[in-house]
C-alpha cells in the first residue's frame, strides 16, 4: 500500500514536472537589489565609506588570507591613515584651530560587542591600530587626549609628527582669512569676523549657528568608516578621522563614539557614519540603523530612516550611512544638501571580481 501511495502522488509525473520548472524558474531570476543602494546578498562583504578602494582591498584580501573580520577592519582603516585618504584620514590633514593635527579611531566586535576606540590621539600615525589594543591589552572603552598617546607609545607605537608642509599650508591660508570658518558661537569679538582669542558673549545667539552651519565646507568631515561580515556572519566596524578642520582643539566627533560612527552586532549587522559629526552623534545613527535592520527592516531603508529621523531636526546637514546585514545584502543613504547630492561607497563581495564604487541619490 505505501507503494501504492507513492505511485499515485507522483502519478503521470505532472507533479514532479511542475516542481522541476519552479525550481528552473528561481534559478533563472535575476537576484534581487531591492531600494537604491542595495546590493545582491553574499559574503564574506566589505563595505566602506567613500571611494577609498584601497581600502576595500586591502580588508578583502585580510579576509582571504585567513585574517579575522577584526583583522579586516584594521588593516582596511589603516591603509587609509596611510594613504591619508582625502586628506581627512590619518596625518597631515585637517589641522586645528592651533594648527595641530590629532586623530579619533574605533573599533568594535559584533560578536563580544567589545570596543576599543581613542580620541584627540596625538603624534601617532597608526590610530585605529591603537584602537584594537585597547581592546586587547585594557578593560577600558575609550582612551583620550595625551593620555592616549602615551598608552599608544606603551604599546609600542613611535611617536612622530603627524604635521605635514600641507596642513601647515592649510593652516596658514585659514588664518590669513580670519580664521573662516570656525566652530565658535556667542562669543566677543565676532567669531565670524575675526580669530580671537575669545571669550564669552553676555547674550546668546542661536541664529548665529544656525546661519554659520550652512556655510561649513562638506570635505570637513569625511571620514572612513568600514563594515566586515565574515563567511560565518561574524560583524566587525571600524572607523579613522582626523576630524572636522580647524576644530577648537580638544573637539571629539563622532567616529570614536560606539552607536555614532559606527555599530556592530553579529545577530544582525553593522552601520557606519560619514559627514558632521558634531550633529550625528547626537542621533547615534549607526546604533539606530543596526536597530531598525533588527526589526527586519532591509539596509538601504535603514539607513534612509535614519538619515530621515536626523533631518527632522537638523535640515542642512551634511552626512551619510552605510548598513549591511548578516546576509550580505548592503545599502546607504545621504543627506541632499547643495553640494552633496550623491554618496559614493565601496562594496566587495564574492559576486565582484574587484572593489566596486556604489553610487546612491541623497534624500
Amino acid at each position: 500500500m505505501m507503494y501504492e501511495c507513492s505511485r499515485r502522488a507522483g502519478g503521470d509525473g505532472v507533479g514532479a514536472r511542475r516542481a522541476f520548472r519552479f525550481l528552473l524558474l528561481l534559478l533563472l531570476l535575476p537576484p534581487v537589489f531591492g531600494a537604491a543602494g542595495a546590493g545582491p546578498a553574499a559574503l564574506p562583504l566589505v563595505v566602506n565609506t567613500w571611494a577609498f578602494r584601497k581600502a576595500t582591498e586591502t580588508a578583502w584580501y585580510t579576509l582571504q588570507s585567513g585574517g579575522s573580520e577584526l583583522d579586516a577592519v584594521e588593516r582596511g582603516c589603516g591603509q587609509c591613515e596611510t594613504d591619508q585618504c582625502d586628506g581627512s584620514v590619518g596625518f597631515g590633514g585637517s589641522p586645528d584651530e592651533h594648527g595641530e593635527t590629532t586623530l579619533d579611531a574605533m573599533i568594535m566586535d559584533g560578536n563580544t560587542m567589545e570596543v576599543g576606540a581613542v580620541a584627540d590621539l596625538r603624534r601617532i600615525k597608526n590610530a585605529i591600530g591603537v584602537a584594537r589594543k585597547v581592546i586587547q591589552h585594557t578593560k577600558h572603552t575609550l582612551l583620550v587626549g595625551e593620555s592616549a598617546s602615551l598608552f599608544a607609545e606603551s604599546m609600542g607605537f613611535p611617536c612622530e609628527d603627524l604635521t605635514t608642509q600641507n596642513s601647515f599650508l592649510i593652516y596658514l591660508k585659514w588664518l590669513n582669512q580670519s580664521c573662516q570658518p570656525n566652530y565658535w558661537k556667542n562669543v566677543i569679538p565676532d567669531a565670524s569676523k575675526s580669530c580671537g582669542p575669545y571669550k564669552r558673549a553676555k547674550q546668546l545667539n542661536s541664529e548665529e549657528w544656525i546661519n554659520s552651519q550652512k556655510r561649513i565646507n562638506i570635505h570637513n568631515h569625511d571620514t572612513i568608516g568600514m563594515i566586515v561580515i565574515g563567511g560565518s556572519g561574524n560583524v566587525a566596524v571600524g572607523t579613522s578621522t582626523n576630524g572636522a578642520v580647524h576644530k577648537i582643539q580638544g573637539r571629539v566627533g563622532d567616529s570614536p563614539i560606539a552607536g555614532a560612527g559606527a555599530y556592530a552586532d553579529s545577530t544582525t549587522g553593522g552601520a557606519a557614519a560619514t559627514g558632521d559629526g558634531d550633529i550625528m552623534m547626537r542621533f547615534l545613527p549607526s546604533y539606530q540603523a543596526v536597530e531598525y535592520m533588527r526589526t527586519g527592516t532591509d539596509p538601504s531603508t535603514a539607513c534612509q530612516k535614519v538619515i530621515s529621523r536626523i533631518q527632522k531636526y537638523v535640515p542642512y546637514f551634511f552626512g551619510a550611512v552605510i548598513c549591511a546585514n548578516t546576509t550580505g545584502s548592503y545599502g546607504a543613504a545621504c543627506n541632499k544638501v547643495p553640494g552633496f547630492t550623491q554618496f559614493h561607497f565601496m562594496v566587495y563581495s564574492p559576486l565582484l571580481n574587484q572593489p566596486s564604487e556604489q553610487v546612491v541619490d541623497c534624500i
